[in-house]
């Protein structure tokens, strides 16, 4: 397992998550699966603030267009994808063993700050859990060298009215450790802790 910080929204996320896949391929080394991980806003009740989400869905919720009728997403428009969805086996065996709940979970590139925000991309979405800013430019590029992507949430906050008083980000930061000490024997991955290095002349004083 490596951890990658690729920075915030999707397009960061997308183009982080290529360069890895392809300097792994390029090594013959390919990786089988990337896990888009972080904090997440949740959709209350379902994902209240410390619970983990699993995506069943990966949406780019706000790629798309107005129209008269709405918003229209590009594969309305006829360009390309709106969702990638990760293994179903994959993400019912890992919510169970989080016990986490699992949903779709939207991208955006701007976060919901309003009520009349929240209700447009409930309606649209109604079986959205929560709303991150990277899953779909992870899933993106995943898709694009064939390797499966799972997105794993913890959530920090209420979609909604922007309320920074609300946001409990170090609760979320934990509650995303845990699942992550949990996780990998259900990924089929063994992790293995490297000796610590002995300490160079500089850090032994």
């Amino acid at each position: 397992m490596d951890l990658l910080a690729a920075g915030v929204g999707p397009a960061a996320a997308a183009v982080g998550t290529a360069t890895a896949l392809t300097a792994a391929a390029l090594r013959a080394e390919p990786y089988g699966l990337v896990v888009s991980a972080g904090i997440a806003g949740g959709v209350l009740p379902v994902a209240p603030v410390g619970s983990v989400v699993v995506a069943d869905a990966i949406v780019a919720a706000d790629l798309g267009a107005e129209g008269p009728t709405g918003f229209l997403s590009v594969r309305e428009l006829g360009f390309g994808v709106c969702v990638h969805r990760p293994p179903h086996d994959l993400v019912t065996r890992v919510a169970r063993a989080l016990g986490a709940v699992s949903g779709a979970v939207l991208t955006v590139s701007t976060a919901t700050g309003t009520a009349r925000t929240a209700r447009a991309r409930a309606e649209r979405h109604p079986d959205a859990v929560a709303e991150a800013m990277e899953g779909f430019g992870v899933a993106e590029a995943a898709a694009g060298h064939g390797v499966p992507a799972l997105e794993v949430r913890a959530v920090s906050n209420p979609v909604g009215p922007r309320d920074r008083d609300a946001w409990r980000i170090g609760t979320a930061l934990d509650a995303l450790a845990e699942a992550f000490a949990a996780l990998p024997p259900h990924l089929g991955v063994t992790v293995t802790h490297a000796p610590a290095p002995p300490p160079s002349p500089v850090e032994s004083g």
